[in-house]
């Protein structure tokens, strides 16, 4: 568990994603605009996509193969840096493509050919995507055989916090004010769906401290995570005053509350003669050790 204090040319052209379907979780359009909105100032609120990415390239580090080309699936401003690769970017917001140099595009609608990258970075993206399963069997597909797929976001438990003041504050008449979680053991059998090899999904907790719940709303704005469902129920004045007074009940003696980020970590290889064989029934399943194992140079 960790503890916070809170305080090049594009590839394609960008485009906007097709109309809004109704029966998706997530608006398209809101998300596109609450990216755009966050894009000026995000460099002051990445803490979260930070130690994603911290997460993320200490798994690369223990993989000893060599990659050429990349895919920074959800690219933010571009910060993720890997020396000596070709990294094409992705993101949803129209500003944040512009900024990293990449594609305006939907995670679950990717523009790349298949076997286009033999690695693909996802930091803090996934949790948002109306499509999950299919935005990762579009990442296994742009990969090369033998290809690696290394991701995180904000799973189920995150923000239970500010969900439980929410739910005090509300009383008998609860509003659909979240989005839906994946836990880690359901993210694990999404790679086994999209068709991943040795697939596995861990979890890490990161701790928040907040001297009061207009910070913790600040940077759910400041990283784009705020609410995305269709058509929101308002949050009204005296809803925020009686869920900012259950959060600073439950500050702790410095008067500080916690905030609980619980991120999913996934990693899975896309099918190669040369991968070790899936375990038998009843054998031990796989290890990070074994998905994280030493690679055959290309």
């Amino acid at each position: 568990m960790h503890v916070l204090v809170a305080g090049a040319q594009a590839l394609h052209k960008p485009r906007v994603s097709d109309s809004e379907n109704p029966s998706e979780i997530f608006s398209r359009a809101s998300r596109r605009r609450r990216r755009d909105r966050a894009a000026p100032g995000y460099v002051g609120f990445a803490f979260l996509r930070e130690h994603m990415l911290e997460g993320i390239l200490e798994r690369l580090d223990a993989v000893k193969r060599e990659f050429r080309d990349v895919l920074d699936l959800g690219s933010f401003a571009g910060d993720l840096r890997i020396p000596g690769v070709r990294i094409a970017r992705l993101d949803a917001g129209f500003g944040f493509a512009r900024a990293a140099g990449g594609v305006q595009a939907d995670e679950d609608r990717l523009p790349f050919a298949d076997a286009s990258f033999d690695l693909v970075i996802s930091a803090g993206v996934l949790d948002q995507v109306n499509d999950v399963p299919g935005a990762l069997a579009l990442a296994r597909r742009v990969l090369r055989p033998d290809g690696l797929f290394l991701g995180a976001f904000a799973g189920a438990g995150t923000l239970s916090t500010l969900r439980a003041c929410v739910k005090e504050a509300e009383g008998d008449r609860p509003a659909a004010r979240f989005h839906p979680q994946i836990d880690v053991r359901s993210a694990g059998d999404l790679l086994s769906r999209a068709g991943f090899a040795l697939p596995v999904s861990d979890i890490e907790t990161l701790v928040v401290r907040y001297a009061g719940l207009p910070n913790l709303l600040r940077d759910l704005r400041g990283m784009a995570a705020t609410n995305l469902l269709p058509n929101p129920a308002p949050l009204t004045r005296d809803m925020l005053v009686r869920t900012s007074a259950a959060f600073a009940d439950r500050a702790e003696e410095d008067g500080r509350t916690p905030e609980r980020f619980e991120i999913v970590y996934l990693t899975g290889w896309a099918p190669d003669p040369s991968q070790p064989k899936a375990a038998r029934p009843g054998s031990a399943t796989a290890s990070l050790a074994d998905a994280l194992r030493p690679r055959r140079p290309d």
